[in-house]
Formats: structure tokens, sequence, C-alpha cells
């Protein structure tokens, strides 16, 4: 028997962060590129080198055991430096080209990829992009984890392992069916937003909570239709055309999702209520340099939409 002490493999650590990560083991092996019973293997093989158990494994659910989850930040930690050494070793350390892995919310992703993604070809055309849409909590722990390498998400994001560079400011637009009485105005504040049947999207998507934090500000209350749940900006905007209520929309989306139906908006009064957003990386991140630039073509392609 060797004396030497157990070492983990990268293979076993990356089945332990995907399966805890997606807590579903077909999702996790989908998301490796492995077979399931690859992953299962690693993943016992782990669970038998450190001596302890990591995941309860039954035929409904899989859950993280409390040694699971007290690992579980480290084990995430390296399987992160790990792909930090391979983009590095691809030259993305200080340059834009090897592959690059964007993750963006909904609310953004498809008022701003248009223009955005023709930008990056013209202006770094030895760079490979994917996009990963989804909600901000499942970007940045896809961040942490080494799936994608930068975010574009609502700043701030209050993570001290996720660094920040701001890209632009959104103003808040209020839509409403036509004939509405604050339909055309340009002087809305808070308070105008009192008793009004506002439609969010559905809970994790981080509109909803800036939407309800301007709520909060109106002197009395707004009325939330807490039945009417949508997943997407597209579904909100359909529900306001059938008369289901008023909704808040980002100015970029405006024009997107309004085209084709008869609704009308008002805008906010000066200092008018929006969101900053941003690119998103991890700090221990060696690709700042390269960040940065992602961040000049964004703000550029950003602007080319005024």
């Amino acid at each position: 028997m060797s004396d030497q002490p157990y070492q983990p493999t990268l293979a076993q650590l990356r089945a332990f962060v995907a399966v805890a990560r997606s807590r579903h083991f077909g999702t996790a092996a989908t998301s490796l590129g492995v077979s399931q019973p690859s992953l299962s293997q690693a993943l016992a093989s782990l669970e038998a080198g450190l001596g302890v158990q990591l995941v309860e494994r039954s035929t409904r659910k899989v859950l993280i055991t409390e040694a699971g989850m007290a690992l579980l930040e480290q084990a995430s930690g390296i399987v992160a430096s790990a792909a930090e050494l391979v983009s590095s070793a691809a030259g993305l350390t200080g340059e834009l080209r090897g592959t690059l892995r964007i993750g963006m919310i909904p609310t953004v992703a498809p008022y701003r990829l248009p223009r955005l993604l023709p930008q990056l070809r013209a202006e770094a055309d030895e760079l490979a992009v994917t996009v990963v849409e989804d909600q901000t909590a499942r970007l940045l722990d896809a961040l942490r984890s080494g799936r994608i390498d930068v975010a574009v998400v609502a700043l701030p994001v209050h993570s001290a392992s996720i660094a920040e560079i701001p890209l632009y400011d959104e103003e808040f637009v209020l839509v409403v069916p036509p004939g509405h009485p604050l339909a055309g105005r340009d002087d809305l504040t808070a308070d105008d937003l009192s008793g009004l049947p506002l439609l969010l999207l559905d809970e994790g998507h981080c509109l909803r909570d800036q939407a309800l934090d301007l709520c909060r500000q109106a002197e009395s209350g707004v009325g939330v239709m807490g039945d009417t749940r949508a997943a997407s900006l597209a579904t909100i905007v359909q529900c306001v055309s059938g008369g289901l209520g008023v909704t808040l929309l980002p100015e970029p989306a405006v024009a997107v999702e309004l085209r084709g139906t008869d609704l009308a908006v008002a805008r906010f009064a000066a200092p008018a209520p929006g969101r900053r957003i941003g690119l998103a990386y991890r700090a221990s991140s060696a690709k700042t340099e390269g960040f940065t630039r992602l961040a000049e073509i964004a703000r550029s392609a950003a602007e080319s939409t005024l």
C-alpha cells in the first residue's frame, strides 16, 4: 500500500462541483460532457479518497451533505483556478483571443447582443465567444466555479470574490395601456406608482428586485400582481397589452418589446430611477486587461444603440 496521501483529481472535483451546483446527476454530466456513469464513478472515488460522504443520493433528489457544503467552496476554487490556468496558457491573460464564455442576464442579452457580438467580431477576430443567458445568482455561481469567464449583470454584486467593471446606466420606463392617465408623462415620481397593478418578472430576476425597491419609495402601496408570473419581458409586455396591469422596462428594451403594440410609455423626472450594468469576473482572474478591453467594446456597442 502506498504511503502517499490521497490526492483528488481535477475530474473528481469537477464532478462534485457540477453535482452540487445542479443538484442533478444527468444535468451535471451533460454540463461536463461526460457520461452519467463516469460522473458517478468520479464522485464516488472522491468520497472514498476523502473518507467523507459529499452527496446524498436518492431516486427523487440529490442533497449535499454538511461535509459537502463545508468543502464545496474550496473545491469550486480549485476548479476555477484550473480554468484560469488553461485560459492563461491560451493567451487570454492580456488579449481578447481564444475562447471567452460570457454570461448575461435575460433583461440585457436580447437588447445588447445584436450590437455587441458584431463589434466583438470586428475588433477581436481571434476571439471565439459563447453566451450563457441566466439569472444573476446562477451566473455568479457559474463564474465562481469557472464555467463562465465573465458575466454582464446589474451592479453591485456584493461579493468579495467578484470584481466589477461598470459599463453603463439604464433608466426605467413605465409601460401602460393606450389611453392610460400616465401615458406620455415625462415627470413621474415613485409616488405615481401608488395603487398601480404592477406586473413583475418571476422570483430570481434582478429586475424584479430593482422594481420592488422603486415601489418601496412610493408613499402608499403598489398593487403588485402576485398571481401573474412571467420569465421574460416579452411575456410581461403581452400581459400589459391584455389589460392585466402596467410594468417597468429598462430603456433599451422599450423599442424591441413595444414594437407592433399600441402600448404607451411614461418616463420619470430626473434623476430617473434605473440600474447600473457592468462586467463581473473573478477577482483572482489573470485576465483583467482582457476584461477591461471587453468593457470598452461593450460600452461602445451600447452607445451605438442610443
